[in-house]
Formats: C-alpha cells, structure tokens, sequence
C-alpha cells in the first residue's frame, strides 16, 4: 500500500478532522448552552445524570429538567458534537438518545426521590412549552414589540397569533396603532404555516432573548385566533384594528365582530344569564365598567341587581370621580372576560351573528 493510500485509508486525517469540525460548529450555532448540556445529561444516562445535578441548584435542577424533557430525540450528531465542544470522546449507543419527561422524571428519582420527581415533572408538564413562542410567556409585552420591531409584519402576525391569547392581545395592543390593524388582518386571513418558517423566526428569536428552544409546531391563525385576541386587547385596539381591516375587506370585518363580545354586547344575554355574571364580577370593576357606556346597556344590568344593589351602584356612578378611559376598558374586559369564562364553562350562551332570539331554547 502507497503512503497516499494509507493516509486516505486512516480514518481521523487532517482533511476528515476539518470538514468533522465545520459541521460542529454547524450543529453547534443553533444550541444555547442550556440546550448542550441537556443533550450532554441524556446522553450519560440517568444514574450519572442524577449524580452531576446533585452539585446543581434546585432552579437549575428544574431549567435543565425542562430541556430534557422538551428532547424527545437527540441525534448521534448532534450529541457527538456536544461532547467534542467539552474536548471529551464519545460514542452513541444507538441512533437517537431518548428524552422526554419519563427520562426526566426517572433523572429527578434518582435526585430527589419519587414523590419530588413527579411533583416536577407534573409542574414541568403543566408548563411545558409545546407550542411556538411559548418561551416568550414571561417575557412582557413592550419588550415582545421591541424585539418584534425590525420584523415584517407577516412574521409579527405569526408570532402574535401563536402567543397565549391574553399575551397575544397585550403585545397587538402596544403595537403602533398604524400596524395594529395590518398585524390583525395577516392574522385572519392566515391558515396553516410552514414549521420551517415557524421554526427559523422562533430561533431567531430565541437567540435575541437568550433563551430556550421548542420543538413543536401548529397551526396558528384565522378569524378565531383573532377574535380571541380581540377580545383582550381592550375596546380601543378593537375599534382601531376593525377599522384598519374594515378599509381591506368590510365582509372580513364583519366576519370577525360577529366572533367577537363586547361589554356592550352584554344586552344580547338573557336576564338569567347577566344575573350569573353579575354574581362573577367584582362591584367596584362593575362600577367603573358601566362609565360612558350606553343608556341601553346600564338599565339592562341595573334592572337584574337587587333593588338595594341598583341604587348602590347608580350613587356610586353619580359621586365618584371621573376615571380615564383605559382603567374603563380594563374593568369592562374583566367583565367579559367573566362572560366568557361562563360561556366556556357551559354555564350561559352567547348568541351571534343571526341568532334569532326566537329560537332559544327554554
């Protein structure tokens, strides 16, 4: 054998090392190092897993079960790189190193013990991160928008329409109010998205905010989706984005009010169901809801409270001190957010669009 062949027979040459190095490094850009050593527990096993957090804080116990958990499949690259960025060799048992919350749970019985393991892992499930952009939850909304700024609204919308709904409506709500209805209406005409592209402006994001990665992907969108956030974002981002939309398509518009409920709405209740909402509502945010509010919408609420209750409220309504319009429209959206939550419950219905009040049920 020639000394060329020999060289190009030796597994580990000058030319494989780099070209094994490049691809690191590829597979190593898209990891925050939480994620690496996460990758790099699982692949230990869980004895020897369990025995290096037990050096570790409870917090970190916790934010590196959460990864692990999060890692149902790790590949034997990804895992292989990990450990030569810890200088250490390694060689994967198997094509995929399994994760998941049973791998984490059996990591903390080894920690902890049984009864804290599955208090963990039950707290992890009950938070886990499974849809996109669920590490922005405890991220406020101002910085969302911040981060979001330099975005095009396309990509805002879709990170607004997979948000919780109540944080999707605070961040269209501190949008600037020319965007707010351009955000709403790539909201409502959107269907399904690529994961691909779900995925690229999730870890673009996630490198912004230095924090963790999800790994599953839905459907996000459509009139619903916006509806919901509508519904929380308060009545003078509703008014300002159905204009907006109103301009682009009047029949998109009004597909969209007769999704939504506002506190004016409340008329369209029967007297049984209002009286179950005012039994759910604070009287203080019931006060300051009903200021500036229709004529129609105050007697009808008025006439289902006890005779005391109504002359109550009516004097607290003549004496008290004006309030600006925003404390309003908070107190209005936790009244209907008390309508919805009954309505969802089962407990009272809402009728829409052409609901013929004739038709109701007795």
């Amino acid at each position: 054998m020639s000394t060329a062949e020999a060289v190009a027979a030796t597994p580990g040459t000058a030319l494989e090392t780099t070209a094994k190095r490049e691809i690191d490094r590829s597979i190593l850009k898209g990891l925050t190092g939480r994620q690496k050593a996460a990758i790099f527990l699982i692949a230990l096993g869980s004895q020897r897993a369990a025995d290096i957090l037990k050096h570790l804080t409870e917090r970190e116990v916790e934010a590196l079960s959460a990864e692990m958990a999060n890692m149902w499949r790790v590949n034997t690259e990804t895992t292989q790189a990990v450990i030569a960025d810890l200088s250490e060799q390694f060689q994967s048992r198997a094509a995929f190193a399994l994760g998941g919350p049973e791998y984490a749970r059996e990591v903390l019985e080894h920690l902890l013990g049984a009864e804290r393991a599955e208090e963990i892992v039950g707290s992890l499930m009950a938070q886990a991160e499974l849809r996109p952009f669920d590490f922005l939850r405890r991220t406020p909304p101002e910085q969302i928008v911040t981060f979001l700024s330099d975005e095009a609204p396309q990509t805002v919308a879709l990170v607004v329409a997979c948000l919780q709904t109540n944080l999707g409506a605070r961040v269209l709500s501190e949008l600037p109010s020319e965007q707010q209805a351009e955000v709403a209406l790539r909201i409502a005409t959107m269907t399904e998205t690529n994961p691909g592209v779900i995925e690229d402006v999730e870890r673009g994001l996630r490198t912004k905010l230095a924090n963790v990665m999800t790994q599953e992907f839905s459907s996000a969108g459509g009139i619903d989706s916006l509806a919901e956030i509508l519904n929380r974002a308060g009545r003078s981002t509703e008014r300002n984005v159905l204009q907006g939309i109103q301009q682009h398509s009047s029949e998109l518009a009004d597909e969209v009010r007769q999704k939504l409920f506002t506190f004016d709405d409340i008329v369209i209740l029967s007297d049984r169901d209002i009286q179950l909402v005012l039994r759910e509502v604070d009287q203080k945010d019931l006060g300051l809801a009903l200021r500036g509010v229709p004529g129609e919408v105050k007697e009808r609420l008025l006439a289902n409270m006890s005779t005391r209750g109504a002359e109550m409220l009516q004097e607290d309504l003549e004496t008290s001190a004006p309030q600006r319009r925003a404390v309003v429209e908070e107190a209005q959206g936790r009244v209907v957010a008390a309508v919805r939550r009954l309505e969802d419950a089962g407990a009272i219905t809402i009728g829409r669009g052409n609901d013929d009040p004739e038709e109701e049920v007795i």
